[in-house]
């Protein structure tokens, strides 16, 4: 439950960073624009799967966040009526994304993997002290 809540918070936080980054007149240079919205959409992801299926270990999410990720990237191949004209709302681009982009794939697994990996550091320090009030 307690991993659940944390995953749940850590997704609270994360959307609204990832919305800003997308939305926000940030001046961010080039690469961060371009990469960033989509590596925290991988991590919110992350933390979606890790509120609903707690008990998974860090690396069974990763991989399932991971697939997920690269099916929606390359679904944007192909032509689904229905699927494209939601691709064209608010929601549609912020959630699915409108074009298929290899780097977006590459920006998903390295944010996945790397948001798996301090979930693991997290977990192995809170069995190790479980007194104490971890992430």
């Amino acid at each position: 439950m307690r991993r659940s809540i944390t995953a749940l918070i850590l997704l609270l936080i994360t959307i609204p960073i990832g919305l800003a980054v997308r939305l926000l007149p940030l001046r961010l240079p080039w690469f961060l624009y371009k990469y960033l919205g989509s590596a925290l959409w991988a991590v919110a992801l992350y933390w979606f799967l890790t509120t609903l299926l707690p008990k998974l270990r860090p690396i069974a999410i990763a991989t399932i966040a991971i697939l997920i990720a690269t099916l929606l990237e390359l679904s944007r191949l192909i032509p689904i009526a229905p699927i494209d004209a939601f691709r064209e709302t608010f929601a549609g681009k912020i959630l699915l994304g409108r074009y298929f982009s290899i780097k977006n794939i590459a920006a998903y697994i390295l944010a996945i993997a790397l948001t798996a990996t301090l979930d693991r550091f997290f977990l192995l320090r809170h069995r190790q002290n479980p007194g104490k009030l971890t992430i």
